[in-house]
């Protein structure tokens, strides 16, 4: 089970917490030792899309660390004050300068291991007028059996990947929730 503990001081009035479970509870939260503020510490989400042109795919080489040089789709940490869609669309467009339609929510995959949720959407390039922003060296489409698999950053990406050219060879797209090991 995921415990960061990462909590170190009241948000409210910047004292010191310590982890306890209080009464009407069943985890430790951080708990504020002077004025008793609960801090909840809940997973991040990452939202991004599979953007596709023709029987390509778009993919980003990544500028930043982690896994800087390597290959994956356009996507982030969503935002406070954006819904998951609106999250994936503009991590598109800072990431890859991408137009894109959404085509409808595909991979949701659980990251217990980091405390992540991580959400792509099958998106529909408008065009192929894209250019990386700062957090990518290049974006790129590839055909299933050019993409480059030995440099894929992460594993949501991979199997997001995996299951877009196994459901595009059976003819259906379905929607996919996974747990990462």
């Amino acid at each position: 089970m995921f415990t960061p503990h990462s909590i170190k001081h009241c948000r409210a009035c910047g004292a010191e917490v310590r982890y306890e479970t209080p009464a009407d509870d069943s985890r430790d939260r951080a708990t504020c030792t002077v004025c008793g503020t609960i801090h909840y510490e809940n997973p991040l989400n990452v939202v991004g899309t599979l953007p596709v042109w023709e029987d390509r795919v778009l993919l980003c080489r990544r500028n930043i660390e982690p896994r800087r040089g390597l290959w994956t789709l356009p996507a982030g940490f969503m935002e406070l004050g954006e819904s998951t869609a609106e999250g994936a669309v503009r991590e598109t467009v800072e990431e890859a300068g991408a137009h894109i339609e959404l085509l409808g929510l595909y991979t949701l995959l659980n990251v217990v291991s980091v405390g992540q949720v991580h959400l792509f959407y099958r998106a529909r390039l408008l065009d192929t007028d894209f250019a990386p922003g700062p957090e990518s060296i290049e974006a790129q489409l590839f055909g299933e059996e050019d993409v480059p698999w030995g440099e894929i950053a992460f594993r949501t990406t991979k199997r997001t990947l995996e299951l877009f050219f196994a459901d595009r060879r059976a003819g259906s797209f379905g929607f996919h929730a996974i747990d990462i090991a």
